[in-house]
């Protein structure tokens, strides 16, 4: 199966909207910088608002102990992390279709 990609740029803009991140603009955002604590200044409360944001953007449910370590350290963690539930979601429903 190939791989899912998520779009960093989308994802950004999903940072920034669902957890109203004034004067931030995603081009200020590296992908690869931390979310949380020095960097984007993320607390565990963003985290949760967060997920709900993805599970309504992406249509998946992600449960706690179903994410992975390190899967919110940064954008582009969050968006393999995004990228590997969507291609589990879709084998899943392959496989009750087939």
């Amino acid at each position: 199966m190939a791989e899912t990609l998520v779009s960093v740029d989308g994802l950004k803009r999903l940072i920034i909207d669902s957890l109203n991140l004034e004067g931030v603009r995603p081009e200020t955002i590296e992908p690869d910088a931390p979310l949380f604590g020095d960097g984007l200044g993320l607390d565990s409360v963003d985290a949760l608002e967060l997920v709900v944001a993805m599970e309504k953007h992406y249509g998946i449910k992600i449960r706690s102990d179903e994410i992975a370590p390190g899967a919110f350290t940064s954008v582009a963690a969050l968006s393999r992390f995004i990228a590997a539930r969507l291609a589990e979601a879709g084998a899943e429903a392959e496989a009750a279709t087939g």
